[in-house]
């Protein structure tokens, strides 16, 4: 692949259009789109999950510029910038780092959403919006006649690890609904929008109780491994686009 530096500003512009940054209401706290600028161009650009220390780090290690990631360094106040926030910093600006952060502008996209790359990891068909919250569809759904054990080794073969079932709806899968990442306390709001069955990231003990009170079927496969997809989708559009080098920055949590 051609090596070629690219304006920083070249690359946050067309993320910010293609996933419609100022369009998508977030959570309050998230800052979605450019949050470190750097001095330099971009040839080579990182993806992680979450942007941290350490994924700062594998960044730096890996020599990219750039780090995009899903779960962004801001959610609220970060100061002082003492300790591990001044750590965090130094390295992004004695690297040279930018940071690139989208949150629920890539969960909620068509193409290279976590939802729209996990559905199509797992061959569902003709799936239509989900789960509406914030004034938008935050997931998306299927018609399917699925064995709750084969939807089981499906899953954990797309994702890597076993997912928790909770098995409180009917054997066979037939309205599957997903929301990746930390749906799990909303799992009322599944129910009541018809489906069957609910693949999302995580949840509390509580829901265990609950899914069995709603007759929903309820598969935790992580939050981490279900929202890898994005970034991993959207990386490697930017390299198709752009012509730079790109590679995911793993840091499983197991959670």
């Amino acid at each position: 692949m051609k090596k070629t530096a690219l304006p920083l500003s070249s690359i946050a512009e067309y993320c910010d259009r293609i996933l419609r940054v100022k369009a998508i209401t977030d959570w309050p706290g998230a800052v979605n789109g450019l949050q470190v600028e750097n001095r330099r161009g971009i040839s080579r650009l990182a993806a992680a999950v979450d942007a941290s220390l350490v994924t700062v780090r594998l960044a730096i290690a890996g020599q990219a510029q750039l780090l995009l990631a899903h779960h962004g360094l801001f959610w609220g106040p970060r100061h002082p910038w003492t300790g591990v926030n001044y750590q965090l910093m130094r390295e992004l600006i004695d690297h040279d780092v930018a940071v690139y952060s989208a949150h629920l502008p890539l969960d909620v996209h068509p193409r290279y959403g976590n939802n729209a790359r996990l559905c199509a990891a797992l061959n569902f068909k003709r799936c239509q919006p989900f789960f509406f919250e914030k004034g938008q569809y935050l997931g998306l759904r299927t018609a399917i006649a699925l064995d709750r054990d084969e939807l089981a080794q499906r899953l954990g073969k797309v994702l890597g690890v076993p997912p928790r079932v909770l098995p409180g709806g009917p054997r066979i899968c037939r309205k599957i609904g997903v929301v990746t990442g930390g749906a799990g306390d909303e799992i009322r709001l599944a129910a009541a929008e018809g489906v069957d069955t609910f693949i999302t990231g995580e949840g509390r003990h509580w829901t265990h109780a609950l899914a069995e009170e709603l007759g929903l079927n309820v598969f935790y496969g992580g939050h981490y491994a279900t929202e890898t997809f994005g970034v991993k989708a959207l990386a490697e559009q930017i390299s198709r686009h752009f012509r730079i080098d790109w590679f995911f920055a793993d840091h499983p949590t197991g959670l």
